[in-house]
Parts: C-alpha cells; sequence; structure tokens
C-alpha cells in the first residue's frame, strides 16, 4: 500500500477578494486527505474583513495562527448566537450543520489567518469542506422560488427582492468603517474556546518545547464530536520522540512557524516519509504508523487535530515508553542479546540505556499528560 505523504501548501485558491481570501487543499494533489476522510482550508481576512453567514457538511477546529477578531456561532437546535472575541492560540469548535460568521475587528490592523482542520465523513466532496452560504450571490435563499420565498416569509415580492437581492458579494465583504458588529460575550468566550498559547503546558521542557492538548477531558465542547487539538512548540535542535496512534486515529498536522524535518515510518518498518517542513505546509500521519518530529535552528511549531476527543498514544521512548513494560528476558530475545539469569548483563550498556530513564534522567524530561495521551521530548543529540 503506497501512500504520498508529502507535505503541501494549499494548491486551490477558493476566493479571493477585498476582504481577504480562502485557500484549500485538493484531493488530486493530496489524495490520503480522501482516503483519510479529513479536510483542511485557510481563511485570510483582511481588516474589516467579513465571512457572510454559513454553514458546512463537517466538523472541524478552527485554530487562529495570527490576528485577532470577532465570531458568531448559531449551533444547531440553539436560537441563541455566541459571539465570541478570538486572537492568537484559540481553538475554535465549529459543530456540524452550525451557522456561523467571522470578522476581523482589525485591533492590531493585521490579517487575521484561521485554518480549519477537521474530518469529511459526511462531505460531498472529498477531502474539501463543503460551504451553503445564506446571504450574497451564493447565498441559498437564491435557489427557492420567489412564491415560495414571499409565502415563507410574509413579505411581498418587491420586499423579497431587496431583502434577497441586496447583497451582490459572495463569501468574503469589507465592512465600511464605523460599521459595528455584536459585542462579544464573556461566558461564550469561556465555554467555546480555549487558547492553547495561554494554557498551562501538558509538557513543558526547559531549551525543549512544550505540547498543549484540548480534549474532551478538559475542553467540554469536544465532546460534540471527534477531533481534539495540539500545539506543539519544539525549542532549536529539539526533537519529539517516535509515538504512534494505537485507536486508529489520524493526525493532520499544520506548520504554523519555523522548520524541521518529520519521519514517518510504515508498514513493514518501512520509511515512507523524511521530509523537510516549513510555515504554512500541510501534512498527515496516518493510524498505527510512528512518526518523530525534529525543529531546525529556528525551532518549530504546528497544531494539530486527532481524530478522536480522547486519543491514545503509544509512545517508543522514555520512561513510559512500550519498552519499560517488558521482562529483560523479552528484550534480550527481541534484540537477540545474551542472556545472564534474568537480568541485564553488566557490559550490555545500550540495552540497558534503550529500557531506563535513569542513566539519562538529567537528559530527558517525561510527563504522563493525562491517562490517554502523553510523549517526551528530548534533546536532538540523543536519539535513541
Amino acid at each position: 500500500m503506497a501512500f504520498n505523504l508529502s507535505p503541501q501548501f494549499p494548491d486551490v485558491t477558493v476566493f479571493e477578494g477585498e476582504g481577504g481570501g480562502y485557500y484549500t487543499w485538493s484531493a488530486s494533489k493530496f489524495p490520503l486527505l480522501s482516503e483519510a476522510k479529513l479536510g483542511a482550508g485557510k481563511l485570510v481576512l483582511q481588516p474589516r474583513g467579513f465571512a457572510l453567514p454559513h454553514y458546512s457538511d463537517c466538523y472541524k477546529i478552527g485554530y487562529v495562527v495570527q490576528g485577532s477578531g470577532r465570531v458568531g456561532i448559531v449551533s444547531p437546535n440553539s436560537a441563541k448566537e455566541a459571539v465570541l472575541a478570538t486572537k492568537k492560540g484559540d481553538a475554535i469548535p465549529v459543530p456540524l450543520g452550525a451557522v456561523s460568521w467571522w470578522y476581523n475587528d482589525c485591533k492590531d490592523n493585521s490579517d487575521l489567518e484561521i485554518i480549519f482542520l477537521g474530518e469529511t465523513t459526511q462531505t460531498y466532496t472529498p477531502a474539501q469542506f463543503d460551504y451553503f452560504f445564506l446571504t450574497g450571490v451564493l447565498g441559498i435563499l437564491g435557489g427557492f422560488s420567489t412564491e415560495l420565498l414571499t409565502r415563507a416569509f410574509d413579505l411581498q415580492e418587491n420586499e423579497l427582492n431587496q431583502l434577497t437581492k441586496s447583497q451582490t458579494q459572495a463569501l468574503i465583504i469589507k465592512l465600511a468603517e464605523g460599521q459595528t458588529l455584536p459585542d462579544p460575550n464573556e461566558d461564550d468566550n469561556a465555554k467555546m474556546l480555549y487558547n492553547l498559547e495561554n494554557a498551562r503546558p501538558n509538557v513543558h521542557v526547559n531549551h525543549g518545547g512544550s505540547i498543549t492538548a484540548a480534549t474532551a477531558e478538559n475542553f467540554g465542547v469536544l465532546k460534540q464530536g471527534e477531533l481534539s487539538a495540539n500545539l506543539v512548540r519544539l525549542d532549536c535542535n529539539a526533537i519529539l520522540a517516535p509515538m504512534y496512534t494505537a485507536d486508529g486515529s489520524f493526525q493532520l498536522i499544520y506548520i504554523t512557524k519555523g522548520s524541521g524535518v518529520v519521519q514517518i515510518v510504515g508498514l513493514n518498518g518501512k520509511n515512507v516519509l523524511e521530509a523537510k517542513v516549513q510555515s504554512g505546509q500541510l501534512l498527515v500521519v496516518p493510524k498505527y504508523f510512528p512518526s518523530s518530529k525534529a525543529a531546525d535552528e529556528d525551532g518549530l511549531e504546528y497544531f494539530s487535530t486527532v481524530t478522536s476527543s480522547k486519543p491514545s498514544f503509544v509512545q517508543l521512548a522514555g520512561e513510559t515508553s512500550v519498552w519499560k513494560a517488558f521482562a529483560p528476558s523479552v528484550l534480550q530475545t527481541a534484540f537477540s542479546r545474551s542472556w545472564v539469569g534474568g537480568t541485564f548483563p553488566s557490559q550490555d550498556c545500550q540495552l540497558q540505556n534503550f529500557c531506563s530513564s535513569k542513566e539519562i534522567s538529567r537528559l530527558i524530561l517525561e510527563c504522563q499528560i493525562i491517562p490517554f495521551y502523553f510523549k517526551i521530548l528530548y534533546n536532538k543529540c540523543y536519539v535513541f
């Protein structure tokens, strides 16, 4: 089974205008997205850029890469609009079928960039998020007959035309200076946003990096679907040790800053990817495939989603690695090492160091994040 796992930049420009643009990754260039039923999109809103109200056929998490703004969300079976104040580092789950709008309030006079990562199990277009706009030239109201709409909304035909045909633009517009939108609600922010940059890291290693995870355990809104989110920051020349998902989850990764190298091992112990990654690229780690990430001198930062709200990882190095669970006799047999009465031979330093952290505790910091999610960071020069 062959996989093209090469990191990719977005290759489709869905829309570009005065207010901003929207860009995606196509299944034709990135076929694994279709096979894994995943999708990704990048929304860039210029100051005062406004994405018209819409809903989609997918469940996704938006992550604010840069800038600040406001988001309005009306969840299914809810008559209440939740208005959020977003900033860099925010993770924003968008439920399946929820209506939302997005706005760059230009507080810092910079573009608002949001990356959306999610699943496409129910989408019409493979590996794509299909959007249904409520207004504009692509608005869904335009597809209904005038007779039906006048009856549904109890309007005269001329009133209906004034309402439904007044917005002549599509997808993204630019608001006039002084035009206002609803103010954010603090309660909505607390419930529906999780700032991965400001939250306490689940793992922090001095001069190594950090990992911050948002799962159903610490971010209740994620219980609505099968996604979780992570922000990984690796300092200069740091490495995220090899691990794999044990529950059939895929990892969808977007590089937000810096550069580095990603290695993935597939079936029959074959290296299926060893590639340079840089800011703006997307990659997928297939289920059960172990992977590792190494930062360059400028460091590496990425946002990722995992297709489980409670992902299960198995790590292959460190105090809680699978090697630690095996009896010495099993390890010596598996590695074809000499056997001496149930203990490591004194001269077998390689196997001792491989399976024990005591000798390297000052070089490795290990933390169990939560029962189902744990990783290890260690310095690049101590790769086993």
